[in-house]
């Protein structure tokens, strides 16, 4: 139940809990003490480092992740252009080899701008609030959404110029999501008409590959540009309700990425590339409560905290089973 409670309050805004020096279980300050007087040197964990990205693991779940994305976004594509009918219409909403599919979010947009629910639409949430609770919640955004990808690739050019730097990254209020949230939600309601999705880039990119480029396409662009000049990821950290939808799944999720607090070093690159790096709060030394920690619903499931760390202190869990690679 504390997971739940602090996943919830950290995804509507709020900020990591610092714990006091009192509330670290003995265990755990001792581990931070070895390592203070023991623990690997810089030479030891650029060493590391090296031998990890030698092993050619550092990249595993980034290819993994690129390659579903693709895939399920080609499918669409392929279906429609060929008329084979095993994926129809496009993520917003969709119908799989039969069954209905509906985003959890542009379901509940829908249903508030007609004030009618239908039953295939009950079916298609219902369909889809089950494949993510079994999978993760926002992993859709990291291993479905095709607007993540592209502006996966626009992170690395902001990286790029902010390492000659060019720009400067702008942090901007996570509770930014919520009020948007709660409006969308308002003007579906008063306005019968499904507002959110004449702006969401998922949608707006999963229409586009499927029927074809529209002018919507500019808002996808400026939305690029803000993210490469401004403010890195600004709209899948900050500013996306779907990702609020599918974290508040995710709270109940088998699939989680596990902290082990005795096989971290410390050194922060898992945090350097995570999207939304306030779910890894816990492993800043001196935050950890427990040996091992569940990594909050908002995390993406994305993976790259996982590649990057150089011995293995996160790694992706399925609850009550073992690790798996």
């Amino acid at each position: 139940m504390s997971y739940i409670l602090e996943s919830l309050r950290v995804m509507l805004g709020g900020a990591p809990r610092k714990p006091q020096p009192g509330d670290i279980p003995i265990e755990i300050k001792t581990i931070y003490k070895d390592k203070r007087e023991e623990g690997l040197t810089k030479e030891d964990l650029l060493a590391a480092e090296e031998a990890h990205r030698g092993t050619g693991r550092h990249h595993r779940w980034l290819w993994r992740r690129w390659t579903t994305l693709v895939i399920v976004n080609i499918l669409f594509v392929i279906s429609y252009h060929f008329d084979v009918q095993l994926v129809e219409g496009a993520l917003t909403a969709s119908r799989v080899l039969g069954f209905h599919m509906a985003d959890l979010n542009s379901a509940l947009q829908v249903m508030l701008a007609y004030k009618h629910v239908v039953l295939n639409l009950v079916i298609g949430t219902s369909t889809v609030f089950v494949l993510w609770l079994l999978l993760g919640g926002r992993t859709f955004c990291s291993w479905v959404c095709p607007y993540h990808l592209v502006a996966e690739w626009a992170e690395h050019i902001h990286l790029w110029l902010a390492k000659k730097k060019i720009v400067k990254d702008h942090a901007l209020n996570r509770r930014i999501r919520v009020v948007l949230y709660v409006l969308f939600a308002l003007l579906a309601l008063v306005s019968g008409y499904t507002v959110f999705e004449t702006v969401s880039p998922t949608g707006i990119l999963s229409r586009a590959l499927i029927y074809g480029p529209g002018i919507a396409l500019v808002w996808v662009g400026v939305l690029l540009l803000i993210e490469i000049f401004y403010s890195r990821r600004a709209w899948c950290r900050y500013m996306c309700p779907i990702g609020l939808t599918y974290g508040a799944v995710g709270l109940f999720s088998p699939v989680r990425v596990k902290y082990n607090v005795e096989a971290c070093h410390h050194e922060g690159d898992c945090r350097k590339v995570c999207m939304v790096p306030h779910v890894l709060d816990v492993t800043i030394r001196g935050r950890a409560l427990a040996m091992n920690t569940d990594i909050g619903s908002d995390c993406t499931r994305c993976g790259l905290c996982v590649d990057i760390c150089p011995t293995h202190s996160l790694n992706f869990e399925v609850k009550g089973l073992s690790k798996f690679l």
